[in-house]
C-alpha cells in the first residue's frame, strides 16, 4: 500500500524550475510570512507589489500558525503566517499549522491545485528536505496538487 502512495505523491507534488508568478492563473499561490505583514524582502516582497492587501491581511488579525487569505480573481493567495515578526526565524512547528489551515481552506473551497516557492527555505532557512516531507504529510490524504517553484 504504501508503494502505491509514493507513486501517487510524485503526482501530487511537482517540481518545476521557473518563475512563479508564470504559474498557470487558475493556480492558488502560498507563500511565508511574519504576523506583521511586513513582506519587505525576497518573495514576499514581489507578493506585496503584485496582489497589494496588506491592510486586508492585516485586518484578519491572524496569528502565528494560522493562514491569511486574499482572493484575487480566480484564486486564493494563501499567507502562510510562520513567524511573530519579519526578523525572527519560522519554527516546523508553526508552519505545519499554517499548512494545515491552508488544507482546511482549500478543501472548503475546491481548491486543487496550489503553486508555491520552497517555503521558508529561502531567507527563513528552513531545511527543504523537511518542509517538502510535511508538505507530502499535510497534504497526502487529499486532492490538492502541488507545484514548487525552484529559479
Amino acid at each position: 500500500m504504501a508503494s502505491t502512495w509514493i507513486s501517487g505523491n510524485e503526482e501530487r507534488i511537482k517540481y518545476v524550475q521557473g518563475d512563479l508568478f508564470t504559474c498557470p492563473e487558475t493556480d492558488s499561490l502560498a507563500h511565508c510570512i511574519s504576523e506583521d505583514c511586513h513582506m519587505s524582502a525576497g518573495i514576499a516582497a514581489i507578493f506585496k507589489k503584485k496582489f497589494g492587501g496588506v491592510q486586508e491581511l492585516l485586518n484578519q488579525h491572524k496569528k502565528t500558525g494560522d493562514v491569511a487569505i486574499l482572493k484575487r480573481e480566480t484564486r486564493y493567495i494563501y499567507y502562510l503566517i510562520s513567524k511573530n515578526k519579519y526578523f525572527h526565524k519560522p519554527t516546523y512547528d508553526n508552519l505545519r499549522k499554517s499548512l494545515e489551515a491552508m488544507k482546511i481552506h482549500c478543501l472548503k473551497n475546491a481548491v486543487t491545485h496550489i503553486s508555491m516557492p520552497k517555503i521558508g527555505c529561502g531567507l527563513d532557512r528552513l531545511d527543504w528536505k523537511k518542509v517538502s516531507t510535511m508538505l507530502e504529510e499535510v497534504f497526502e490524504d487529499t486532492n490538492i496538487h502541488i507545484t514548487v517553484y525552484t529559479l
